[in-house]
């Protein structure tokens, strides 16, 4: 890493660290029912919803009808965004008259924002009317992050509540995780991006003229559609000028702003965050960068303070932050120093660098190297899913870098909530080793960690990966899958293993190099995303209403402190150790021997 990228780098997480305690006390605050200010102005919307809707906000729920409860919101939630689809050649604000959406990619796509992961298959700009962008897939990035709070919360209830029976009730932590938290924030960034260039509109795409001609030669076609040929039997063209473009636009700031804040990702338009109306500036890319992480990151010291010890949301933090830095240093590098091979064609024999200027392939050069590595890690630490440049184009430890974040559980930093309750499984597993080898029985935060907490555990934590290496050996081995590699050997294996990734971890983004819109993928990657959302959401609902039955344990000679540099280093040691022995094979068959070959070994 230079001066710059080490710069850069720096005050990004400079400036994401010092926002995480306002906005975590915040949002306990609200969860707790204190943040007086905010209610005063806010809480007669918070209760015309309750009237509205029929809710009891005092009734306690236990984990099985919060689990009820959220698993029917989802499915309502689906079941709408697919209708819109479906329907949207009907429907009103569709300006540029756009068809139905064919089922299996409605199916897709309906899965892909109800469970947070905004994997997209499609072209936003040419596959989605105003109506379904807006209805459809800008309200299920509000209600897809709401409820991944709302579970993490309900874990957190678990460890603060002695004997109870309940967690909470699903829809007053849903109701007041949109109110409070998410729909102000998306408001300040929507305006923060519109005031640098994203645009906002309603009106329909618009044709410009260019500003200089462009001219080609175009095929000319019999009646039947085949190519007329002359009498040398070539083809026969006619030379076309074009003189305007229609340039996509519409309301996307509104959808950009909740997509970054709830970790969703899911561009309004099919180039996502390298779009220059969806990500204009480095200022609007530094703003967006920020809000990927900084939800997820608060949510730690929020965690801290509800269990009224902030050293324990500091120490999660900590680990989180170290797997982070680390990660996206070896990925700036990656990128910055090149590919060796292109020193080795002689494209400049004097540099000191194996490729002059470092790896720009597939990147914006209003970002540079440093900012589209960065962004890489961050929207695949954070589950977001967003890109600003196209993972398929880096090099091969540039690319298993952001893919191997995923692979280690989307727990660092992670989705909202669904991060942090993913890295508190992997605390209750690493209290459990520590209690294996001093003969005891383990403890986190004054509860013990017994067999049916551990089982829970285990389900968490072996499902997606479990998905994950069957989904791809499935797609490897069936022509439907090998179908949609655009490049051969080592790293299209590593598309599909992306992919596979993405989806079994419920981040969204893609490698760019599959293509995945095909009925195979639509329906293999949309059940990988259904069972990691909700067979990890359920299992980790019964170890919160299983901690929340116990007694609280006092603190002993024998204790393992929880917030102390050691259980940091536990707990890296847990997250990393496992996704090493899960995935490492996999990676030496892609990536691993990609950059191998790279260098000529």
């Amino acid at each position: 890493m230079n001066a710059n990228n080490t710069m850069q780098f720096a005050l990004y997480l400079g400036v994401l660290l010092l926002l995480v305690k306002p906005l975590g006390a915040y949002m306990a605050a609200v969860y707790e029912g204190r943040a007086m200010r905010a209610q005063r102005i806010l809480g007669s919307f918070e209760r015309a919803i309750y009237r509205v809707c029929g809710i009891k906000a005092e009734e306690d729920m236990g984990w099985r009808a919060y689990a009820v409860a959220f698993m029917l919101f989802n499915l309502l939630g689906a079941l709408a965004v697919y209708a819109l689809q479906r329907l949207q050649d009907v429907l009103p604000f569709n300006p540029q008259k756009m068809t139905a959406v064919s089922p299996d990619s409605s199916f897709n796509t309906a899965v892909s924002f109800a469970t947070n992961t905004n994997w997209q298959g499609y072209g936003g700009e040419s596959t989605m009317s105003y109506l379904t962008q807006m209805l459809g897939l800008t309200v299920q990035n509000f209600v897809s992050a709401a409820v991944g709070m709302a579970v993490l919360i309900a874990v957190i209830r678990g460890f603060t509540r002695r004997q109870a029976s309940g967690i909470g009730n699903f829809w007053v932590d849903t109701v007041r995780g949109t109110l409070y938290i998410l729909l102000p924030l998306s408001l300040v960034l929507a305006l923060a991006l519109v005031s640098q260039g994203v645009v906002q509109t309603f009106k329909p795409y618009q044709n410009v003229p260019l500003i200089e001609k462009v001219s080609y030669d175009d095929p000319v076609k019999n009646a039947d559609g085949s190519p007329k040929m002359d009498a040398q039997n070539k083809p026969v063209t006619q030379k076309v000028e074009v003189t305007e473009q229609t340039i996509a636009v519409g309301p996307a700031a509104s959808q950009i702003a909740i997509k970054q804040l709830g970790t969703n990702g899911g561009g309004f338009f099919n180039a996502n965050s390298a779009h220059p109306l969806e990500n204009p500036t480095p200022l609007s890319n530094f703003l967006e960068m920020l809000a990927i992480l900084l939800i997820p990151a608060s949510l730690c010291y929020t965690f801290g303070k509800m269990v009224d010890d902030t050293r324990q949301g500091w120490a999660v933090l900590a680990a989180m932050t170290t797997i982070f830095v680390v990660l996206t240093v070896v990925t700036i590098g990656a990128e910055q120093s090149g590919n060796p091979q292109l020193s080795a064609l002689g494209v400049d024999q004097t540099s000191s660098l194996t490729q002059p200027g470092g790896n720009m392939e597939g990147k914006e050069a209003r970002f540079g190297i440093a900012n589209s590595a960065i962004w890489s890690t961050v929207t695949t630490a954070a589950s977001n899913g967003s890109v600003n440049a196209m993972h398929d184009s880096f090099t091969p430890l540039g690319g298993m870098m952001p893919m191997w974040l995923m692979q280690l559980g989307e727990v660092v930093f992670g989705g909202v909530g669904s991060g942090l309750y993913g890295m508190l499984v992997f605390a209750i597993i690493a209290v459990f080793v520590a209690g294996l080898m001093v003969g005891r029985t383990p403890e986190y935060l004054g509860k013990k960690i017994e067999a049916h907490e551990m089982k829970m555990a285990s389900l968490v934590i072996l499902i997606p990966c479990f998905f994950v290496l069957v989904g791809t050996a499935i797609a490897v081995l069936v022509e439907p899958g090998k179908a949609g590699i655009a490049n051969p050997g080592a790293h299209g294996f590593s598309e599909i293993l992306y992919a596979f990734s993405s989806a079994g971890n419920n981040n969204g983004s893609a490698f760019a190099g599959l293509s995945a819109n095909t009925p195979f993928y639509n329906i293999a990657l949309g059940i990988e995303m259904l069972v990691s959302r909700y067979w990890l959401a359920i299992p980790v609902l019964a170890i919160a209403a299983a901690l929340a039955a116990k007694r609280s344990v006092p603190v002993g000679n024998g204790t393992l402190s929880t917030h102390t540099p050691l259980f940091v280093a536990l707990l890296i040691g847990t997250v990393v150790v496992v996704g090493a022995l899960t995935f490492i094979p996999a990676l030496a068959l892609g990536p691993i021997v990609e950059h191998l070959i790279m260098l000529g070994k």
